[in-house]
């Protein structure tokens, strides 16, 4: 059995599709699993080092570019169905499911045209134009969010949650401790901006510090930064001698959320999975810049029911931050309010179902070819 998962980019995308990935390798050992997507893609570093083997195509986006580009896009999209046509007549997949991202479109599609069974995960509340388009073609939809479903056709579409990595919850408060050299009498905050870092809240943070002082005793951080930001928001905290970790990319991030008391963070959609996966109270930080100002509508939907603060990118300072920070380390029963409000939320069995989604279409693929064969059979007799 050969299942493609197509799509990336980010890490919203690419992370839910490994979280299936491995959710199908645990059920069907024997299963063929390829990814494909794109050569800029953290998808092209992230599949192998999990196992599995990636196959790329000629994409870019067309949304949120200048004309130039937009057209310089437009241009490549011939090549990227000639590259999934190939692709997908090679590996002759049983099923192929799209995680969103350039290369999610041209191969969907491909594949749609070419009876192949097809599936979408969509990770956001409010879906973006390509998976707008594709689920008129596919034959089954997942989503994240009840309100997706208004998106998208209700015969074939399924709320899931999203898929998060299963050893996200393997986390060990003691064990973090050691592996981030923290101090377990203090109240500990994780930053991260995303796999690369954000450079807006790592100024923040940097300048928040000034106005934390009279909290230094009670408090640590561990701060994952980037490789870009680290040596100077590493000199920030030596500067204002505040205890903690500070590090590039944190390898261990089941471990960084189990030994965190509050996160600050960006609001993509694995992240904000993860968070209510694990129970955490966060500030979220939305990126303003996400595809249909898609990580604002995210993390608007958790402060509002009280799961998460947040901030603005664009009333983000170190002074309005610290007083967030300040007015939930005067407040422990908020963030207990905030944990048990973010944990309800949590989805930890969305990959699990969406197995089951790509399970049931496979079974129906298998029972119209029966029923062709049986046709066939028939007509000969």
């Amino acid at each position: 059995m050969n299942i493609i998962i197509a799509g990336g980019g980010t890490g919203g995308h690419v992370f839910p599709a490994i979280a299936i990935a491995k959710e199908l390798k645990k059920t069907f050992p024997d299963a063929g699993i390829t990814f494909v997507g794109t050569t800029r893609g953290i998808e092209s570093k992230i599949a192998p080092k999990e196992g599995f083997d990636i196959r790329f195509i000629r994409s870019e986006g067309l949304v949120g570019k200048n004309l130039f580009k937009t057209i310089k896009s437009a241009l490549k999209l011939p090549l990227s169905f000639s590259d999934s046509r190939r692709i997908l007549k090679e590996l002759q997949p049983e099923l192929v499911l799209g995680v969103g991202g350039y290369s999610s479109g041209p191969v969907l599609l491909c594949a749609s045209l070419m009876g192949i069974p097809t599936m979408i995960h969509e990770q956001n509340t409010i879906p973006g134009l390509a998976n707008k388009i594709l689920g008129r073609f596919v034959d089954t939809i997942a989503v994240t969010y009840h309100e997706s479903l208004n998106y998208f056709p209700r015969d074939k579409t399924y709320l899931t949650g999203n898929p998060i990595r299963s050893e996200i919850l393997t986390g060990d408060r003691e064990r973090g401790y050691k592996t981030f050299s923290l101090d377990k009498k203090l109240f500990t905050i994780f930053v991260f901006g995303g796999s690369l870092g954000a450079s807006r809240i790592n100024s923040a943070v940097s300048e928040a510090l000034a106005y934390l002082e009279p909290y230094k005793d009670r408090i640590q951080f561990l701060h994952q930064t980037g490789d870009k930001d680290f040596d100077t928001v590493r000199e920030a905290y030596r500067v204002r001698e505040f205890r903690g970790t500070v590090i590039p990319f944190a390898h261990e991030m089941a471990d960084a959320y189990a030994v965190a008391d509050l996160i600050i963070s960006r609001a993509g959609a694995t992240t904000l999975a993860e968070l209510t996966a694990c129970g955490k109270a966060a500030i979220l930080i939305p990126y303003p810049f996400a595809a249909g100002n898609h990580q604002e509508i995210n993390a608007r939907k958790l402060w509002d029911i009280g799961a998460a603060q947040m901030i603005l990118d664009r009333d983000l300072n170190g002074k309005t931050l610290a007083d967030l920070v300040k007015y939930m380390l005067e407040d422990p029963d908020a963030i207990g309010q905030m944990e048990r409000i973010s944990k309800s939320l949590g989805n930890p069995e969305a990959a699990a179902r969406i197995l089951e989604l790509m399970t049931g279409l496979l079974k129906k693929k298998l029972q119209n070819e029966d029923c062709r064969m049986q046709v066939m059979e028939n007509e000969f007799k």
